[in-house]
């Protein structure tokens, strides 16, 4: 999970520019004698706010003008031209995310503890991030300017919640009046303008499901393919939920609910030629019924919201118990890998769009390599509740294959509780309470339970604390750094 720095809510600069964070040695950049810290706030006379800006107005362009602020507060305009498409090997500061204005009944944040992190109660509503890394916004508060810009600069797809058409249950589901819910002429302005959109239903049961879901479904069909895809997810509910106006999501909830939404989807397949409507992998799961074929998801245009990455692993794991040739096993699913990594958890890194720059990052646990290299095949894999059973069948019949001792070690979630069974948000005291019954030389968690910047999880226990207190070596891993393991383990 890509976390930003705590700041408050802001929808003005409170400084001019962009800071450069990085310059190449022997870029163009480092020829012009840019350095980290350098604020660059006007390209060719037009102001930039951040590093969207910088690319967007130097695009196409030889012949610049950076208005660049020292920070000794000496300003420098600097002149030159560059050759078409060169590179500036430039690394910007990271974008300061909007803050969301709604009082959503099931925002993630209210179910915190409220000891948790204060970067856990950020809440991004931000057009560019969206863009960047598919974070939904709700479109309830976003600017004249913040429009205008995504159809200037082109910031294509959106990914926006809508969670349901019907104007009442939206702002009654947002904690808005209808007059901002309503986003009827916001949504017209992006397709006229041919701006994609990947929506989102956060499926509250009572709420917004039933005779709402499917209006809502229908309706998004209506703008396909400028709609892409609909995803349905389950809310989540911690044990710090307390709003009565919110119900669990049961088995029989999930039942009934992909009953109720096959039908769509066949209509959709035939109607569209796509199955544009999605339902996360936790609403099969928790159904007790088996995921849909590869078929079924397309390109997976919604694996970043929880929808196919089941499918994807499975896929991708059984190369690994078909196949020995060690080149294929390491790259997995090439098609979906390339826009996604993913953990042991049925939780995923944020997709990463080609405009977006992340800071270099450091490493965090133990290298899987390392652990290739030396361990015996006798070990433990962490993971959530949700995915452990269908890990533990697929690791059952490698072991059987290849005569190792790999063992699937299910952990409760006692940070959040309640509903959370996906291993992403799971704490250090969380594998702390199920050290005992880690059986092997080495223990392999999710990669995404670690901060992106820096080595803590997020109850706030640094690694190093944890791996102190853990009774054998621990490494994190996503599923392709899984995958590259087993294939340096297979006969």
């Amino acid at each position: 999970m890509y976390e930003f720095a705590v700041t408050p809510a802001v929808t003005q600069l409170r400084r001019p520019g962009v800071t450069i964070t990085e310059v190449t040695p022997g870029s163009l950049a480092d020829e012009l004698e840019l350095k980290p810290t350098d604020r660059i706030v006007k390209v060719n006379g037009r102001s930039v706010r951040d590093y969207l800006d910088f690319r967007f107005q130097t695009a196409g362009e030889t012949e610049l003008t950076l208005r660049v602020k020292k920070q000794n507060g000496e300003t420098l305009d600097i002149e030159f031209d560059r050759e078409e498409g060169e590179d500036f090997g430039l690394n910007f500061e990271q974008i300061v995310p909007r803050q969301c204005a709604n009082e959503c009944l099931f925002c993630f944040c209210k179910g915190n503890p409220d000891d948790a992190r204060p970067s856990l109660f950020v809440r991004d509503e931000d057009i560019r991030l969206s863009f960047l890394y598919g974070n939904y916004t709700t479109l309830s508060s976003i600017t004249p300017d913040e429009m205008n810009r995504i159809i200037e600069q082109r910031l294509s797809p959106q990914y926006v919640s809508i969670h349901a058409t019907d104007l009442k249950t939206r702002a009654y589901l947002l904690g808005v009046p209808e007059e901002r819910a309503d986003i009827s002429e916001k949504l017209k302005t992006l397709l006229d303008n041919d701006i994609e959109l990947h929506a989102q239903v956060v499926l509250c049961p009572e709420i917004n499901d039933g005779v709402i879901l499917e209006k809502t479904l229908r309706d998004l069909a209506a703008h396909y393919p400028k709609v892409v895809s609909t995803a349905v997810v389950p809310v989540a509910l911690t044990r710090y939920n307390t709003d009565k106006r919110l119900t669990r999501v049961t088995p029989e909830f999930c039942r009934q609910t992909i009953k109720q939404v096959e039908k769509l989807q066949r209509e959709f397949r035939r109607t569209l030629g796509k199955t544009f409507a999605f339902l996360g992998d936790e609403i099969y799961i928790k159904a007790g019924t088996d995921v849909p074929s590869r078929r079924h998801y397309g390109d997976y245009p919604q694996i970043e919201d929880g929808v196919g990455m089941v499918r994807s692993f499975l896929n991708s794991f059984e190369k690994v118990l078909k196949r020995g040739d060690a080149e294929t096993l390491r790259s997995g699913n090439r098609g979906v890998y390339q826009a996604s990594s993913y953990d042991l958890a049925g939780s995923v890194d944020v997709r990463t769009h080609l405009a977006a720059i992340r800071p270099k990052q450091e490493p965090q646990a133990k290298a899987c390599g390392t652990l290739a290299a030396k361990s015996s095949g006798t070990g433990t894999i962490l993971t959530g509740e949700m995915f452990a059973p269908i890990l533990r069948e697929q690791i059952e019949a490698y072991n059987r294959l290849n005569g190792t001792k790999l063992h699937v070690l299910a952990v409760p979630n006692t940070y959040f509780g309640g509903d959370v069974a996906v291993a992403g948000l799971l704490s250090g005291r969380d594998y702390l309470a199920v050290a005992d019954k880690v059986e092997g030389d080495f223990a392999i968690f999710p990669k995404h339970t670690i901060k992106s910047d820096e080595p803590i999880l997020i109850d706030g226990m640094m690694f190093d604390e944890l791996q102190e207190r853990f009774p054998v070596p621990m490494y994190d891993m996503d599923a392709k750094d899984l995958i590259g393991f087993l294939a340096g383990k297979r006969r």
